[in-house]
């Protein structure tokens, strides 16, 4: 065996195995990395190798957009911008059987397009609207159900955190054009959603019971106009070159603690918290990026993406079915490890399978964050399925039952914004942010 194969297999068996002890997932992938290197070089160099290439992986000013999202986020459920918001979305949803559902839905999609995090949409939304359906006689799997299954399009509407380390992996790939790419996949996912939802509540008979007077529709949306005009402020500043994503990110935390004051429900001891809970969700994602970089390292000296796209090709080489098992393995992945580290470990290995048969890198970002997107409503690590359990006070084996329609829906749409490229780069290149793909109806057609 020669020296590239023995330090990739180093690699591979150390992460298995520490993962299996249940290691943190970032401890896991540095150590292993760094035993993998000194396969290769001597004890001094193999340290200054794996610190340079940990410094490298956090050298990167669009990553400094993520710690001021989440911050901005954790203002946003703390300074009565949900409450809003939910106002806002029961305008759209105040008609349709099970209006508090189809809120719940509505109010993620808005919340995650604010604040980048499907946590802590279905934290927010799901903590104010739960008492509202209990009060109405909704079942609490339907409504944890619903508030789950809902809660990724925050992922994928922007800002999404998780495509800024994407973009970041990836290389060369533009953060606007991201950004622009996630809204039809992410509404899709909504209105699927929505969809489903409509005809179980009318199933179980949940009626809407509110109805907006135009005097009391207008108050309603004019208290929830600031808050909405934070998408408008940063999305559309990034879109006009006015500023960066990153300096986009430093806009929103201003912005949103203004709102938090000006509502007068956030103080100055709040702040503290506020802060700390932000830096320790910034510290896991940052630590992982930066030893993800040393693994990189590592996968390409061994050449572990070239032989896995070998062993792809050698399956077959019609585009559609490798597009299959990618998505299969993407899924199954997900329901075991968290987006953030999927999308470093699996970005460059697949990436440029991808690239060979014509897919953008921007299509094939969204495809890839969609099918880890389904991974956090599922056992066992599924962050928003624990935390939709949690503010819905239902056990997981009561919701997943409930979960499965809305899986098939979702898969659905996965397969939709997989195989039709236009749903993802429609957007990015009408406004000239990206070159379009060399089919926008079907992949491989």
């Amino acid at each position: 065996m020669n020296q590239a194969a023995l330090a990739g297999l180093i690699m591979v068996v150390g992460i298995v195995i520490t993962l299996a002890l249940g290691f943190p997932i970032g401890l896991s992938i540095g150590a292993s990395s760094a035993a993998a290197i000194l396969v290769i070089l001597p004890f001094n160099q193999a340290m200054i190798t794996a610190a340079q290439r940990f410094f490298t992986g956090a050298n990167s000013f669009s990553l400094l957009a993520i710690p001021f999202f989440v911050l901005a986020g954790n203002i946003m459920n703390n300074g009565g911008i949900a409450k809003r918001l939910i106002g806002c979305a029961r305008l759209v949803a105040h008609r349709l059987p099970g209006d508090l559902a189809e809120t719940n839905i509505v109010a993620n999609m808005l919340f995650g397009a604010i604040s980048g995090s499907g946590v802590a949409a279905a934290s927010a939304m799901g903590s104010i609207l739960r008492p509202m359906e209990e009060e109405e006689g909704y079942a609490s799997e339907f409504s944890a159900a619903v508030n789950i299954a809902s809660g990724p399009t925050g992922m994928m509407i922007p800002p999404s955190n998780i495509m800024i380390v994407y973009s970041t992996v990836a290389g060369s790939v533009s953060i606007a054009a991201l950004f622009m790419a996630g809204y039809i996949p992410g509404i899709l996912w909504g209105i699927g959603c929505m969809i489903l939802t409509a005809f179980m509540a009318k199933k179980r008979g949940y009626v809407s019971k509110e109805h907006y007077s135009l005097s009391a529709a207008l108050k309603v949306l004019w208290q929830g106009i600031p808050s909405l005009l934070l998408i408008v402020v940063v999305i559309g500043g990034i879109l006009r070159g006015i500023f960066t994503a990153t300096e986009g990110s430093a806009i929103a935390v201003v912005y949103s603690l203004i709102l938090g004051v000006l509502y007068r429900n956030i103080k100055l001891s709040d702040l503290p918290k506020i802060l700390l809970s932000s830096v320790k969700t910034t510290a896991v994602v940052e630590f992982l990026v930066c030893v993800s970089s040393i693994m990189s390292w590592v996968m390409s000296f061994a050449k572990i993406p070239q032989m896995i796209a070998n062993g792809m090709m050698g399956l077959s080489h019609n585009p559609i079915v490798i597009l299959l098992i990618m998505n299969l393995i993407l899924l199954i992945v997900g329901t075991f490890m968290d987006p953030t580290p999927a999308v470093l470990i699996f970005t460059p290995i697949f990436l440029p399978i991808v690239q060979g048969f014509g897919m953008t890198t921007v299509h094939f970002g969204l495809m890839m964050v969609m099918n880890l997107c389904v991974g956090t409503i599922t056992p066992p690590v599924g962050a928003i399925l624990f935390a939709g359990c949690k503010i819905g006070n239902v056990k997981i084996e009561q919701v997943i039952r409930m979960l499965l329609p809305f899986f098939a829906v979702v898969i659905v749409a996965l397969l939709f914004v997989t195989f039709i490229p236009a749903l993802s780069m429609a957007l990015p290149t009408a406004l000239g942010l990206t070159a379009a793909p060399a089919s926008m109806l079907f992949v491989g057609g």
